[in-house]
């Protein structure tokens, strides 16, 4: 608890003194400190060393000076606030009053003082800036030129001859240690109390490395069998990390028992102290094989391919996870020249025996023909990931290992070439970042996949649980997150990502607006509480207050909409002011983009406008039965661009607000659902034509849906040849169920006709020649009559 208080405090005090720290800064020391780091940034035989160590001092004098930006805020905002009620300042040649003129003087005197420290801060920070880039400018193009150094070929005789020269002095030397040879009296008698301890550790690590590696190899097997489908591929991956966890205790139990002998000396000690990195490295790249290419899938396979292409890029993994723990051993304890990971701590503590160039090239050489063969077999084996797949659904891994595997097939020749030619550190850094940058491709695809199979196991193997929102955004997350990983495998340094990360929080600039992830995060923070706030009371409006007014349902879903338009744009503008964004600095950006609306973006915005006219007007509303653009159907929704028409095939035709605005559009229900209805009637002629009107009239005037007032009429239309016509018009008190009652009519209608002996004309059509009789049927069966049937002469058409 006591630890607990103390922290806080000093906490707090952190936090108090910050301000005071920022007030308090010697700009005389300030300007000494960066005199002298501008001349050695700018002296050509300054060490890296000396430049690293001054670079830090210039990051903690810039710290201290961005905290200084911020004095005096509080001040200045009262201040401008006192000048801003005081009115806008007279234009030149005006006057105004004394007493205000002499306020406002002094209050610009008292602000132009506030902010004096604030300016100072800048312009240091600024300096800052400047020497830093220039430190790291320098060290970047020194990083270049040794990258690019050409050393003796490695194919020289005299190369090998070097390389043979200094291996076996390396032999000698370790040899001399391991056997003891070296060790005096003294050490073999402190040896002997601890020959016990050394023998349990040396034990342990082999029951380690031998039955422990069988034992948690097979265990994700086993206990998959007993889980249950939805939770068995999570509970294999978690068991599976015991395959690097388990052997990497056997490694440093055998590292210990080595120790405590006290025999390791300045040659072996070396690669003691790589051994650990190195184990990590190959037992993280066999486990990764087997989690990647894995010869029998516990749940699935992460990628697609055949068992024999699956084993084949398993053991070439395997391989290259050997070749990749063999070379970070000798690049950290013998070889120098080790591309982009030559660099401090790793040129410190070696053996005593200092291999040339040449000799090392050589050594370079072999490893990196070895892991050339090895990845241009693995290249091989994924390029064809996207060329074999028996489907053309495919997720974006098998494109990306895909062209990984292009481009793997690529580098390893050219990274043999050139150590071949004498550039050995551009051969090295080609090959083993590669490696670095597949493996933790091939992470990212087994973490996205662990996080898709843990939201599938919480939800209880539910349809759609592994490819939903949630595993898909945490996997993007994982990939922004790998960025920074990705880059130091490529040779950035802590310092530079600590300056990378400075520079995005400063933010960048666009049409003279600065937008850093504070800003940002503080508009989409802001612009989210709007957007739900808007949709509540949207919500709440549509749900509770809206249907107990007289509104139509039109009505209700124009307020709707135009509230929620209202609320989307002041959310918009709020988060903009709470972000400090100026919004005048994109008048020139809001003048390109007003030519770019009258271009290219006319259509889209004369829909908006249209959609905004339909929601005041009102000409459309939700529910109407329209017919717009030769489509009938009812309207279902008016959005910002287009509306939505439900036809009565019950298909949706989006159809442009402009189209409802510019183009004739009938409303059959716009003030209410009446409608008038026309149903044509023929009679054969010599009808009774009264007789018919009366039946008519009684038949629309029994139906339900037809109005009294204005009441039906039965009209004679017309005489023509062949009928005589009649007409029902009736206006109904729902239009929309137009056709059901005209059918009903027409029912009734042939009903009545039948009962009166009534006479609807038919067009009547003669087949020639004229079908037989029934009972002539039974004489086609002899041939001759049936001809004399069908081919009498008196029976042929007129002309025959």
């Amino acid at each position: 608890m006591r630890h607990l208080i103390a922290t806080i405090l000093v906490a707090l005090l952190a936090l108090t003194a910050a301000p005071v720290m920022a007030q308090n800064i010697d700009y005389q020391t300030w300007e000494q400190v960066a005199e002298r780091a501008e001349a050695l940034s700018a002296d050509p035989q300054a060490t890296n060393d000396a430049l690293a160590r001054t670079r830090a001092r210039i990051v903690d004098w810039r710290d201290r000076l961005q905290a200084g930006q911020g004095v005096n805020g509080d001040r200045i905002t009262t201040l401008e606030n006192q000048i801003a009620a005081l009115g806008p300042a007279p234009a030149e040649g005006a006057t105004e009053d004394e007493e205000l003129a002499a306020r406002r003087a002094e209050l610009s005197q008292q602000l132009s003082t506030a902010q004096a420290p604030r300016l100072a801060a800048t312009e240091a920070t600024s300096r800052a800036n400047s020497i830093i880039g220039q430190i790291d400018e320098i060290i970047r193009q020194r990083q270049a030129v040794e990258l690019t150094k050409q050393t003796p070929s490695p194919v020289l005789p005299g190369s090998w001859g070097a390389a043979a020269g200094d291996g076996l002095t390396l032999l000698g030397g370790v040899a001399e240690e391991v056997t003891g040879q070296n060790a005096s009296p003294q050490t073999w008698a402190e040896l002997r109390p601890r020959l016990p301890q050394v023998a349990a550790y040396l034990v342990a690590a082999l029951l380690i490395l031998t039955w422990g590696r069988a034992w948690i190899t097979n265990l994700p097997t086993r206990l998959s069998s007993r889980a249950s489908e939805y939770s068995r591929a999570v509970l294999a991956f978690v068991v599976s990390l015991g395959q690097i966890a388990i052997p990497m205790a056997g490694v440093y139990l055998g590292i210990s028992a080595i120790q405590a002998t006290g025999l390791p000396g300045p040659w072996t000690t070396p690669f003691l102290n790589a051994l650990p990195t190195a184990a990590v490295i190959l037992f993280g790249g066999i486990w990764m094989a087997r989690a990647l290419f894995p010869r029998q899938a516990i749940a699935y396979t992460s990628l697609q391919m055949s068992e024999s292409r699956r084993v084949s890029a398993g053991r070439m993994v395997q391989v290259l996870a050997l070749l990749m723990a063999v070379h970070h051993i000798l690049t950290r304890a013998v070889l120098p020249l080790s591309g982009l990971y030559e660099r401090g701590e790793a040129q410190v503590g070696r053996v005593p025996v200092q291999f040339t160039d040449a000799s090392a090239g050589v050594w370079h050489l072999v490893l990196i023909t070895m892991a050339a063969l090895a990845m241009f077999r693995l290249g091989n084996i994924l390029r064809r990931l996207t060329r074999d797949s028996v489907t053309q659904d495919l997720s974006y891994r098998h494109w990306i290992a895909a062209w990984a595997g292009r481009l793997t097939r690529i580098i390893a020749p050219i990274a043999v070439l050139l150590t071949a030619a004498g550039y050995v550190n551009l051969g090295n850094m080609l090959v083993w970042p590669w490696l670095f940058s597949l493996a933790l491709v091939g992470l990212l695809i087994l973490l996205q996949d662990f996080i898709a199979d843990l939201f599938n196991m919480l939800q209880r193997g539910a349809e759609g649980a592994r490819e939903g929102l949630a595993p898909l955004l945490t996997g993007f997350a994982l990939v922004l997150a790998s960025i920074p990983v990705f880059m130091m495998i490529w040779g950035a340094t802590a310092s530079e990502l600590a300056e990378y990360w400075v520079r995005f929080r400063q933010g960048f600039s666009v049409g003279g607006v600065t937008l850093s992830p504070g800003a940002v995060l503080t508009f989409l923070i802001i612009f989210a509480i709007g957007y739900a706030l808007t949709r509540g009371v949207q919500g709440m409006l549509r749900t509770s207050i809206l249907p107990k007014t007289r509104l139509d349902a039109g009505g209700q879903n124009a307020a709707v909409s135009g509230l929620g338009y209202v609320g989307i744009f002041l959310a918009a503008l709020l988060a903009i002011t709470s972000a400090g964004i100026d919004l005048s600095s994109f008048a020139i950006v809001a003048g390109a983009l007003s030519v770019g609306i009258g271009f290219g973006l006319q259509n889209i915005v004369s829909n908006f406008v249209s959609g905004i006219i339909l929601l005041i007007e009102r000409p459309v509303s939700v529910g109407d039965w329209v017919d717009a653009g030769g489509q009938q159907g009812i309207v279902k929704r008016i959005s910002v661009r287009a509306t939505s028409v439900e036809t009565f095939d019950k298909t949706e035709v989006i159809v442009p607000n402009s189209d409802l605005i510019s183009q004739p559009v009938t409303n059959w229900t716009r003030q209410n659902k009446v409608g008038r209805i026309i149903i044509p009637i023929g009679v054969s002629a010599g009808t009774d034509t009264r007789k018919v009107q009366r039946i008519l009239t009684e038949i629309i005037e029994d139906q339900p849906l037809v109005t009294i007032d204005p009441a039906p009429v039965v009209l004679f239309r017309s005489i023509t040849v062949d009928t005589m016509n009649f007409e029902i018009r009736a206006f109904l008190s729902d239009i929309g169920r137009g056709l059901g009652v005209t059918s009903e009519i027409y029912h009734q209608i042939v009903e009545r006709f039948t009962q009166e002996d009534i006479r609807m004309p038919f067009t009547v059509r003669d087949t020639w020649p004229p079908r037989p009789e029934p009972e002539q049927i039974g004489d086609a069966a002899d041939p001759a009559k049936a001809e004399a049937l069908y081919l009498d002469p008196d029976d042929q058409p007129p002309g025959a």
